[in-house]
C-alpha cells in the first residue's frame, strides 16, 4: 500500500512540472500537438498505477485529493504560486509586440494574431496590452481610443432593466428560484394562465424578472 502511495504522490507531481515545464499555451489554444502531448502525458502517467482492490483504488482517490489540497495552500504563498501557477506574461504593450515574451511562452505569433483577431482587434495598434494569464487565457485591452462607448462615457443614467430568474426548465418549475424572487408555484400558475398556457409541458423555458415580475415564455418552437 506504501508502495502505491508513494508511486501516485511522485507521479502526481511529476505531471504538474511536466505540465508547467510545457508552458501556458497548453491549456491556451490546445493544438493538435498540445492535445497529444497531454493525452501521452496523462496515458504515461496511469499505466504504472494499477490498484488492486477497492481499498487501494480508495486509498488512491483519497490520496490525489489531499495532493492537490496540498499545492493549492502551497500556492497561497506568492514565491510558491510563481513556482507552482507561474505569472502573467506581457505579449503586446501599447500596440507594440514583445518578440521575447512570445519566445519565452512558446505562443506563436500566428496563434497570437488569430485570437486578437476573434476578439475583434484586428489591428494591434488599437491595443494597450495582450497579456497571456497563468492559466492559458488572454486578456485584451483596447486603449480608449477604440473602446466603445457606454451611457457612463455620456454621463447618461441608466435604469436597473432586472435579471431574468429561470423558472421552468423544460416543463419542470424551478421552485428555488421562484423563493428568490419570493414567489411561490401558485403565483406563477396564475400567470401562466393569464397568458394562455395552462399545461406545464408545453413550455419549454419560462424566466420572471426580478425587478418587476414581469414573464418570459419560450416554448422551443420557433415557429411559433
Amino acid at each position: 500500500m506504501f508502495i502505491f502511495v508513494g508511486k501516485l504522490i511522485l507521479l502526481f507531481g511529476l505531471v504538474i512540472t511536466a505540465m508547467r515545464c510545457m508552458g501556458k499555451t497548453v491549456l491556451a489554444q490546445l493544438t493538435p500537438p498540445d492535445l497529444a502531448a497531454i493525452v501521452f502525458l496523462v496515458t504515461l502517467s496511469v499505466s504504472p498505477l494499477k490498484a488492486n482492490g477497492i481499498e487501494q483504488a480508495i486509498v488512491g482517490i483519497i490520496t490525489v485529493v489531499v495532493m492537490y489540497l496540498f499545492f493549492s495552500k502551497l500556492s497561497l504563498f506568492r514565491w510558491l504560486n510563481r513556482l507552482f501557477i507561474g505569472h502573467p506574461s506581457i505579449l503586446i504593450k501599447h500596440g507594440k509586440i514583445s518578440k521575447k515574451e512570445l519566445r519565452k511562452t512558446r505562443f506563436s505569433l500566428v496563434e497570437l494574431l488569430s485570437a486578437i483577431r476573434a476578439a475583434g482587434y484586428p489591428n494591434i495598434n488599437d491595443l494597450d496590452y495582450v497579456i497571456l494569464e497563468p492559466n492559458g487565457d488572454l486578456s485584451i485591452l483596447p486603449n480608449q481610443a477604440v473602446v466603445n462607448l457606454t451611457p457612463k462615457h455620456l454621463n447618461i443614467e441608466t435604469d436597473y432593466q432586472g435579471l431574468p430568474i429561470a423558472v421552468i426548465v423544460e416543463g419542470k418549475i424551478q421552485h428555488k428560484n421562484l423563493r428568490l424572487i419570493q414567489k411561490d408555484a401558485n403565483w406563477l400558475q396564475e400567470e401562466l394562465a393569464n397568458k394562455g398556457f395552462h399545461q406545464l409541458h408545453n413550455i419549454f423555458y419560462a424566466a420572471v424578472s426580478d425587478k418587476d415580475h414581469s414573464l418570459i415564455i419560450d416554448t422551443g418552437n420557433q415557429n411559433t
